[in-house]
């Protein structure tokens, strides 16, 4: 019986009791694939099934968090790949339905697997496939951005800010980003924004000339950005960083002024031809996706510790020890 180290969780855990163990490497089966886990990044939704939503009858117990990862193909079933072809795998259930990410082999749906021809190294390509594929989506499916734009990122010290800027300023777009700290003004500036914006919770009339926006506060910020953005121009509300998920109360006629389009990224739904438009654009432009810190597998409770207390900006990135 071939075994594997792995977090598995089947109640309320702190990033303090987490701990590695061992289990059997899963078995193959036809349409999955075995994925040898190379790397994955940390996502604040792994957080809130840790503390909160484990206790869900709809996610299996006991089960291994994490819902993206890089890595090789280990056994390709009956996909028609090869064995150690790279990959990259995202959502589609990952850490909740089944097994995820924060293991050293992982057995995911081959339509939720993706495989990849890039330059990256492990750390790199790790930082990538979720935080990618939203800010990916936001932007072009959904915020339809083009050169010409001027695009706000409300909250764009997180990753997927960071992911969002870069990839706004390889297409030509004058970018300008928010953060609530005011300690945090040249870590935008860093990450090439044209303009930077300290958020006290009041943007309208602090910004002008702005057509799309990309707000990672969530509901508890969406009346204000509606408000901040030119007439025709989109909002795009994909991120919860405000802490509130929902707005009770909100009146659609009322709130959303008359010209401007309100829409929403749900990243549940990669496809082969995104991830490939992904790692195209990638390549073309020289992009190196950037963590905001890189540990080891078995320093895992330490990443989350670190993630819990928000004391990294950017990517936080898990690799295994053959890795380094």
């Amino acid at each position: 019986m071939a075994l594997m180290k792995a977090v598995l969780i089947d109640s309320v855990t702190e990033a303090e009791d987490i701990r590695l163990t061992e289990t059997e490497i899963p078995e193959v089966r036809p349409g999955w694939v075995l994925v040898k886990v190379k790397g994955f990044g940390l996502n604040h939704s792994e957080q809130i099934l840790r503390m909160s939503e484990i206790k869900a009858d709809y996610i299996r117990k006991p089960i291994i968090p994490g819902i993206e990862c890089a890595g090789i193909i280990a056994d390709p079933s009956d996909s028609g790949w090869e064995k150690g072809q790279s990959v990259v795998a995202l959502m589609g259930g990952m850490g909740r339905s089944f097994n995820g990410s924060y293991a050293e082999y992982a057995l995911l749906p081959k339509h939720h697997v993706f495989p990849v021809r890039t330059d990256l190294s492990w750390p790199e390509l790790a930082a990538v496939p979720e935080t990618y594929f939203t800010a990916w989506g936001s932007l072009f499916e959904c915020l339809d951005l083009k050169k010409d734009d001027t695009l706000l990122i409300r909250g764009a010290t997180c990753a997927l800010g960071y992911a969002a800027v870069q990839i706004a300023k390889a297409l030509g777009c004058r970018v300008i980003g928010t953060t609530h700290r005011e300690s945090k003004i040249n870590l935008l500036e860093e990450a090439g924004c044209d303009e930077c914006v300290l958020d006290q919770g009041v943007i309208t009339r602090k910004v002008s000339g702005v057509n799309k926006v990309l707000d990672l506060i969530g509901p508890k910020s969406l009346k204000d950005t509606l408000t901040a953005v030119e007439k025709g121009g989109i909002v795009c509300q994909t991120g919860i960083l405000g802490g509130l998920y929902t707005l009770n109360g909100f009146d659609p006629i009322k709130d959303i002024p008359n010209g401007v389009y309100l829409t929403g990224f749900f990243s549940n739904y990669p496809t082969q031809k995104i991830i490939d438009e992904i790692f195209h654009f990638i390549n073309e432009h020289h992009l190196c996706p950037c963590s905001g810190a890189v540990y080891t597998f078995e320093n895992i409770q330490q990443a989350l510790i670190t993630m819990d207390s928000h004391k990294v900006n950017g990517k936080i990135v898990v690799v295994t020890e053959e890795t380094e």
